[in-house]
Formats: C-alpha cells, sequence, structure tokens
C-alpha cells in the first residue's frame, strides 16, 4: 500500500511517500480501506518530536488518526462489522496510521458512518468531536442553563464543541477573528468575542466552564472568568496528576508531568475551581453518540479545505500554520 512516513522526528520535516505492507491485523480489529483522512494539529506535534516523552512511537511512523473509509477485512473476534460497512474512527493510539491506503483500527474504536456525510465530512469529525464530547459531556458535565467558554471557535475542536454545547442547553461564549463571528453566531454561539482587539476576561464572568485550546496567559485569565465551583479543561496543557498516571510514561516522566501542572492546580483550588488535563482517546460507543447526533443534522461538519493525497505535507503545513477554519482534509477516493 502507499503510505506516508516519518523516518525522522523533526520540526516542519516533510513525510516521503513509500510503499508498505498491508497492516496485519489483531484479533479484535478491522482493516479499513481509507477513503479520506483527517489532519490535526496532533499529527505536527508528534512529527516535531514533542510527545515523544509519553508517546514512544517506533520510527518509520505513519502519521494521522482520523479515519472514514470502508471494511474490506476483519478479525476472528469482530462481531459489529462486516466487509463492505462505510465506517469512520479515530485510530489508537500506537496503531495511528491514516495517512496511507488501509490502516488497522480496534472493533471498540470504530463506528458507522454518519449516512448523510460525505467520506471527507466524516474524516472531519472523529478527533474533534470526541475531544469536544470528552470534555464538555464527560469530564465537565455540562448542563442546560450554564454557561460554557470555548476558545477558539473557529478550529477543528471548537467548531464542532460550540454546537454540542448548543445541543446540551448551554449559553455559549467563544473567541475568533471579526471576520468569523458571523459563522461563529450560526454554529450556535452566543457571544463571539473578537481576540484582536476585546479581552475576554473583562466581558466574561461567572462561566461554569471553560475549554481552553491556547496558551500560558490564556489559561491564567480564563482561571477568573469561572464562578467557585467552575470546571477548567484544557487540551493544550499543562498535563494533570491523572493524565500522568495514565501516561506509559517512565516514572520520572510521570513526575516531571505532574509537576508542569502544579501551579496553576494550585491557583485554581484557590478560587475553588477544578483543574483537568484532556488527552482524549478513541472510543466507538461516543462516536456512536455523535453519529446520531450527525444523522439528525443536530451538528454539521466543518471543513475549510480538502487535499488529494499526494498534497499531505502540504495538508500538515496548512494546520501547523493555524489558518485553518474548521477541519482539513486528504482525500484517497
Amino acid at each position: 500500500m502507499k503510505a506516508f512516513i516519518l523516518e525522522r522526528y523533526g520540526k516542519q520535516r516533510a513525510l516521503r511517500l513509500a510503499d508498505l505492507p498491508r497492516p496485519e491485523l489483531r484479533d479484535d480489529e478491522v482493516l479499513v480501506e481509507v477513503h479520506a483522512a483527517g489532519v490535526n494539529l496532533l499529527d505536527a506535534k508528534i512529527r516535531n518530536g514533542e510527545f515523544k516523552p509519553i508517546l514512544p512511537y517506533r520510527l518509520p511512523l505513519v502519521l494521522g488518526h482520523d479515519v472514514a473509509g470502508v471494511v474490506v477485512q476483519v478479525g476472528p473476534q469482530v462481531r459489529q462489522f462486516k466487509i463492505g460497512d462505510e465506517v469512520y474512527a479515530r485510530a489508537d493510539d500506537f496503531r495511528i496510521g491514516t495517512f496511507a491506503e488501509f490502516v488497522p483500527v480496534r472493533e471498540s474504536s470504530l463506528a458507522p458512518k454518519p449516512r448523510g456525510l460525505s467520506m471527507v465530512e466524516a474524516a472531519s469529525i472523529p478527533l474533534v468531536g470526541l475531544t469536544a464530547w470528552q470534555a464538555l459531556v464527560e469530564q465537565g458535565g455540562l448542563r442546560r442553563g450554564q454557561k460554557v467558554f470555548i476558545q477558539a471557535g473557529s478550529g477543528g475542536v471548537g467548531s464542532f464543541a460550540i454546537q454540542l454545547a448548543k445541543h446540551l442547553g448551554a449559553s455559549v461564549a467563544t473567541t475568533a477573528g471579526a471576520v468569523s463571528a458571523q459563522a461563529m453566531h450560526k454554529l450556535g454561539a452566543d457571544l463571539a468575542i473578537d481576540y484582536r482587539t476585546q479581552d475576554f476576561e473583562a466581558l466574561l464572568r461567572g462561566y461554569d466552564l471553560v475549554l481552553h485550546s491556547q496558551d500560558g496567559k490564556a489559561l491564567e485569565k480564563s482561571l477568573r472568568v469561572l464562578k467557585p465551583g467552575g470546571k477548567l479543561i484544557s487540551i493544550s496543557g499543562p498535563p494533570d496528576p491523572a493524565f500522568a498516571q495514565a501516561s506509559r510514561a517512565p516514572g520520572i516522566v510521570r513526575l516531571l508531568l505532574r509537576l508542569l501542572s502544579a501551579g496553576v492546580r494550585r491557583r485554581a483550588q484557590g478560587l475553588g475551581i477544578g483543574y483537568s488535563f484532556l488527552f482524549m482517546r478513541a472510543e466507538g460507543s461516543q462516536l456512536r453518540e455523535i453519529t446520531r447526533l450527525m444523522d439528525a443534522g443536530t451538528i454539521r461538519p466543518v471543513v475549510d479545505k480538502v487535499f488529494p493525497f499526494e498534497a499531505t505535507n502540504e495538508a500538515l503545513a496548512y494546520v501547523e500554520s493555524g489558518r485553518a477554519k474548521g477541519k482539513v482534509v486528504i482525500q484517497l477516493k
């Protein structure tokens, strides 16, 4: 099969197109023929070597976490899927590799593709959809009538999270450029703050939940817009003790991970606020819930740009540039 491989870690290092054998299946996996693959900032960070301490991949490595495609082979323990099924998934950690013609995915991580979506649209959903679900529903417990601040609303996670939060009945504030404000309101945001000219800390008070995805300065300010008992869930760090404990990192690395968030956890505790770090995981049951929302038209995909498979490096560079409004997808078929 054709695949783009990472031969050495390095910032902006190009992936090389290569011919590889089809992946061998484990008993609980299906082999998916990739029709489209979402591109995420996580792919660039892994390529750059930023996750080496906690995700010690062996090189050469095929990157790519999002997939939409068709089942072409099933393992002997698989019961829910058959050859020919249209599916989508966030590939499992240590089994990533959707920048290729075929990828193995655990049955428990897979879900039927939403009926009304194209393969390209479906491939844009898994990682950002699961991130939003695990932040707002699983960890955040967001309820009707609560107020949530979702940073970077025009990004992949933000554009999905706004729609999910509105479906849950929350009042939604977000940050975006002035040209994106109308699009944010269409997605469901009640308040769109121009991050270039407005200070969100001066405009927001008494919030129940913050989904943080920006830098340390925004993190400190976000603590102050929450009410006592509120929660800040970060997808950009620093990692918390729960993540450190769950990681496969060596003991000294787990200790360092805990220490990285000691300061912010202490400040959050002083304000009566909960702080947690989310590194999303593949989860087919949650993806099925998302499928139902997509099929009902409750949430729609936001795709910024589609690249051909041959332009995978260009797609990765575009995502890393920060210019994408929504998701970037690679199309194979």
